[in-house]
């Protein structure tokens, strides 16, 4: 039996409507660009579809860690997916329909500045869906899961559509293939027995994650100064690679460590 087929009607229902939700939103942008051109909306839908699949089944695979991560409910099952989780959602799908454009010229005005929007409208409700589950004291290990995997994501389209439409230089799309090189890293060590440990508290973390993210978005406008965001690209790129280059050596015991800390596997979460 599947993990979902134990989860209580109400959260399996939501999980449902939220797919379609998704899929009628798709469906929304294909007929939007339809209207400029049957051809553009086509060349969006190849890549925009099964990028929406994706993010519609990481949430549908995850649903059963909608569980709480704070108070006396730790570990609880919640019984909705609640807002904080709706508007992950959302973000994600918007990365989806950003992603489309990776096949699409930017020839029509309109259409340029697609991408810069979608992206910016998933920065900004990354923003929101913390603040929202903080405050109704709805914080949930899916919430976490649906965060990380879709920050990833962001951070695999925005670098792809903007160098792709020359708007950032090759060299970014490191950024889009490092989370997946970590992976791949702690793989390997596994494999040869090495102990995993956890992955250590940083203060530069989320505010490299974020820069990235604000960087990002400016670098999809259109009508921003290419000159300038090429000749600064490197230096943008650099901090959050050796971020990942830290994390790395320091889960896998290459830096040292506390003499406390136990072995454990949560670093490629």
């Amino acid at each position: 039996m599947s993990r979902a087929a134990t989860l209580p009607r109400r959260l399996r229902a939501e999980t449902a409507l939220a797919a379609l939700g998704g899929g009628v939103a798709l469906a929304a942008g294909f007929l939007l660009l339809d209207s400029v051109g049957r051809e553009l909306a086509e060349r969006w839908a190849t890549v925009a579809v099964p990028v929406g699949v994706g993010v519609v089944t990481f949430l549908r695979y995850h649903t059963p860690d909608n569980r709480s991560t704070a108070g006396t409910t730790r570990g609880r099952l919640r019984r909705s997916l609640g807002a904080a989780n709706a508007v992950t959602l959302v973000r994600g799908l918007a990365y989806a329909a950003a992603a489309g454009f990776l096949l699409v010229p930017p020839t029509a005005a309109t259409v340029a500045w697609l991408p810069a929007l979608l992206y910016g409208s998933g920065v900004l409700l990354d923003a929101i869906d913390g603040v929202i589950a903080r405050r109704v004291g709805r914080p949930t290990r899916l919430g976490e899961r649906l965060d990380m995997g879709y920050d990833t994501l962001g951070f695999v389209v925005a670098p792809a559509v903007a160098v792709a439409w020359g708007l950032l230089p090759r060299i970014y799309l490191s950024l889009a293939a490092a989370r997946y090189v970590y992976r791949a890293g702690l793989w390997l060590d596994r494999r040869q027995g090495r102990q995993i440990r956890a992955l250590p508290p940083s203060r530069l973390r989320r505010p490299l994650a974020t820069w990235q993210m604000g960087f990002l978005t400016v670098a999809l406008v259109p009508v921003g100064p290419s000159g300038a965001i090429h000749a600064v690209a490197p230096l943008a790129l650099a901090p959050s690679l050796l971020v990942f280059v830290r994390d790395y050596l320091a889960v896998t015991g290459r830096l040292p460590r506390d003499e406390s800390d136990e072995p454990t596997t949560p670093a490629d979460d």
